[in-house]
């Protein structure tokens, strides 16, 4: 049984006591494909030495999250599409609008955003989206270059039932779930009933949002096993079916 994450921060400093161990601990408990989304060029160093130590099993997204994004955002933009010249990725990402935290850059994540999407279809690559309190202003952006060829994944999805109908009919578009489905009274948990699994990929957004019994914890990737367990739980089908069909998702997402 194979488990993908397909969203998880192992660069990040909560993870600089424990790193390697934690990566291994999941790797040995069939989580053994994990995909790192970048923030900014200040975290793609860290992410390159963990694609380094587990190749193989971590691989590295490039791109500038829309919470780095800044009056310095073009500058930041320029390093991207420089790495893009001189190393694989899995995907752009992680990329989007966010506004829960901060307005004051809009119109800059918005056109942050709309040139990540052109680099990625470019260079023939997914991207991964992030759409914290911003899903329309995002589905408006994503309209604009979808050709249903585009390959995509909404990252974190905690919208209704009818938006999962609205990234699903863009074509070759996935849901993220990840630990908030495991939450009491989740949202998530009456889309992830009510969406075909095939829709579907797994993710932990570790270091963050871990999963029932850890919430308010740090995540860690093993904790995909009992983000699994629950999506079973839901569709009531085995855990080896989610995780053959949430990783082949994965696989024509990112086509590794």
């Amino acid at each position: 049984m194979i488990l993908t994450d397909t969203h998880t921060h192992l660069y990040s400093k909560e993870f600089d006591d424990d790193r390697s161990t934690l990566i291994e601990k999941a790797i040995n408990n069939g989580v053994t494909r994990l995909f790192m989304p970048n923030v900014d060029s200040e975290s793609i160093p860290g992410m390159f030495q963990v694609a380094k130590q587990f190749p193989g099993n971590c691989f590295p997204m490039i791109g500038l999250h829309p919470c780095s994004v800044n009056a310095k955002y073009q500058q930041e933009l320029k390093v991207m599409e420089h790495w893009l010249g001189k190393n694989n990725f899995a995907a752009i990402g992680e990329i989007g609008i966010d506004l829960y935290w901060d307005k004051t850059f809009l119109i800059q994540q918005q056109d942050a955003f709309r040139k990540q999407i052109e680099l990625a279809q470019k260079h023939n690559l997914a991207y991964v989206i992030h759409s914290r309190d911003s899903f329309n202003e995002v589905i408006e952006i994503v309209k604009e270059y979808n050709n249903f060829s585009t390959r995509a994944i909404f990252h974190c999805f905690s919208g209704t039932v009818e938006q999962a109908q609205q990234v699903i009919e863009f074509g070759n578009f996935k849901l993220g779930i990840g630990g908030v489905v495991t939450f009491k009274n989740s949202s998530v948990a009456k889309v992830v009933e009510a969406i075909d699994l095939k829709h579907l990929v797994l993710e932990t957004d570790a270091p963050y949002l871990a999963p029932v019994p850890h919430r308010g914890k740090r995540n860690d990737p093993e904790y995909l096993m009992l983000i699994a367990k629950k999506i079973a739980e839901i569709k009531n089908v085995s855990l080896e079916e989610v995780a053959a069909i949430t990783t082949q998702n994965s696989i024509d997402i990112f086509g590794v």
